[in-house]
């Protein structure tokens, strides 16, 4: 009986399992055959499982955990990349960003670095002419001084000022180029170079850094201290009292020119003795130095303003680089008498810190735009910024000279490196006779071709960023002015007047040498219209709009100041403002 009844349960299990048998392949044949809807089922390198079929497969005793079943389950398992498209688009574009940057950095900065040549060039060529035309013009004072309402020489009148605002800025930068290059004559290069060559590698090493942080403060106050002077000297004054206080500024500005310019000597004397170093472990710790800056610059947050500063810091600082490697080459030369075999010894060492810089300024720039979410078309804004610049500067009544506007931006201040480059060629080359005269006027002509070449390739490439950057309507613009300064000086008290007061119109400017007038009112003049007596003023209905209302609130308001002010790269005037190159 026992043997009847374990048969009949053996035969409905085995019914089972054919049942499940003739499920499972009903269900692969209507899997290959397309009849069941695969959606819901597993998918793995080579088939499909449902859901249900993992579930009986576990309950089953062949489904326990092996080591065969997991590498198998490891083998034949799969993924889909573009379930999160969004995220690894986003990296490729990072990889991309990081690849163009190299590219666009260096346009931006061989772009930058010709800014800064156009402007150190400008000492050496045309401020000179300049500040001949302004003491010619002093010379000619006498003849307008007789008396008469119109000279009859010059065609001025006798009321009318005695030097324009320009031809006084060119003065005083001819004088102070003059005293401070008569007072370098007191410094004695020589000496300074074996002075910093008898300290040990760790004492040069802690003075090139303190140098080059000192470098940075001195152009951050440098171009303040020479503003300064410039405005006392052209602001508009009421007493003649006043004009004594541009004594004092301009000693102030002689004397920052000379410290300036004896730093630099002391950075060009410690780079001169890392290159004639025999190991060469000075030269190699000065280059691993810049290396110091990804540390300090990467991982810090920034935005593109911010970034704006520090590709203009990167461009003064490269082309100080190159000075500096042009005076330790002149120097080098010098005491070799001129051979040009020594000029391939130097060779490999200029190769070195030139491209070590630039090593460090592309992978600083792209791990910032990386780290920042920044793209690569930055740059070409960055560019077109620039050459807006230097378009507006050369307008016919621009508010200051363009390498005042190129010391602002950059930080790059031409007069001290100027006056220390003079001193440096005057000093290795001698100019004796009638033949080295003529070979000194060549070279300034050479010098001046230069500078005029230079200016007129800036100027085409200039136009070509700002119309692709589509900015042209910007130079027809008017700019809001903002409200003038307190100035040092006490404003004299007006005088009460029963006649009523007329406003001055003051006619366009037709010479390059006159006084310059806002912007607002001389590109976009607005007609005064003509009121009779009897007739009612009737004004057009006009649609404010914000910017209208922006400068329709007074400064004072509480709108004004509860509302954040949102900056444009052609408003940042200062690149010293950011700490992140000093630290």
């Amino acid at each position: 009986m026992a043997d009847v009844v374990g048969a009949g349960l053996s035969d409905e299990k085995e019914a089972e399992n054919d049942e499940k048998r003739g499920e499972k392949c009903a269900r692969y044949r209507g899997v290959r055959m397309g009849e069941i809807n695969t959606k819901d089922m597993a998918e793995t390198l080579s088939f499909y499982q449902r859901q249900t079929v993992r579930k009986e497969q576990h309950d089953t005793p062949d489904s326990e955990p092996s080591l065969l079943r997991f590498m198998c389950a490891e083998l034949t398992r799969g993924y889909f990349l573009e379930h999160d498209e969004a995220k690894y688009t986003e990296r490729r574009e990072r990889v991309y960003t990081c690849m163009r940057i190299p590219g666009e950095l260096e346009r931006l900065m061989t772009f930058g670095v010709f800014l800064c040549l156009d402007a150190f060039l400008y000492v050496f060529t045309l401020l000179p002419l300049r500040t001949f035309l302004a003491l010619l013009r002093i010379l000619t004072i006498p003849c307008c001084g007789l008396g008469a309402n119109v000279c009859p020489f010059c065609n001025r009148s006798s009321g009318a000022r005695l030097l324009q605002p320009a031809q006084v800025c060119d003065l005083l930068k001819g004088l102070i180029m003059i005293l401070c290059f008569c007072m370098m004559h007191y410094v004695d290069y020589s000496m300074m170079y074996h002075l910093i060559r008898g300290q040990s590698v760790i004492k040069l090493y802690l003075i090139y850094n303190m140098l080059e942080v000192a470098d940075r403060l001195f152009s951050s106050f440098g171009q303040d201290i020479l503003d300064a002077l410039y405005w006392t000297a052209t602001e508009p004054k009421s007493r003649k009292r006043a004009h004594i206080g541009v004594i004092p500024h301009f000693f102030m500005a002689v004397f920052y020119v000379f410290l300036h310019a004896i730093l630099i000597m002391v950075q060009a004397s410690t780079l001169n003795v890392a290159f004639n170093s025999h190991n060469k472990s000075l030269l190699t710790i000065m280059m691993s130095n810049n290396f110091v800056e990804i540390k300090g610059s990467v991982f810090k947050k920034f935005e593109k303003n911010n970034l704006f500063q520090m590709s203009n810091s990167d461009i003064k600082e490269r082309f100080t680089n190159y000075a500096l490697l042009l005076i330790v080459c002149l120097r080098n030369m010098e005491q070799f008498s001129w051979n040009s075999d020594h000029l391939w010894v130097l060779l490999p060492d200029v190769l070195m810190v030139i491209l070590s810089e630039m090593a460090v300024d592309v992978v600083k720039h792209a791990f910032i735009t990386k780290f920042n979410d920044i793209t690569a078309d930055v740059y070409s804004e960055y560019k077109a910024s620039l050459a807006f610049e230097l378009i507006s500067s050369r307008q016919q009544n621009a508010y200051t000279d363009y390498s005042d506007s190129v010391a602002r931006r950059m930080g790059f201040i031409p007069l001290p490196l100027a006056v220390l480059l003079l001193r440096v060629v005057l000093s290795c080359v001698k100019i004796q006779g009638a033949l080295s005269t003529v070979c000194l006027l060549l070279f300034y002509l050479g010098l001046l071709t230069l500078k005029v070449l230079n200016s007129i390739v800036l100027l085409g490439k200039s136009c070509k960023y700002v119309r692709q950057a589509k900015m042209e309507q910007k130079l027809f613009e008017k700019t809001p002015t903002a409200p003038p300064a307190k100035t040092a000086s006490r404003p004299s008290k007006p005088k009460p007047s029963s006649s009523p007061v007329t406003p001055k119109v003051e006619r366009p400017v037709t010479s390059i040498t006159k006084q310059p007038m806002p912007r607002a009112e001389i590109i976009n003049p607005v007609p005064s219209p003509v009121v009779k007596d009897n007739d009612p003023v009737e004004s057009p209905p006009a649609t404010p709009s914000p910017k209208a209302e922006d400068a329709a609130t007074p400064p004072d308001s509480p709108e004004m100041k509860h509302r954040s002010p949102k900056k444009d790269l052609l408003e940042i005037d200062r690149f010293t403002i950011c700490g992140n190159r000093i630290g």
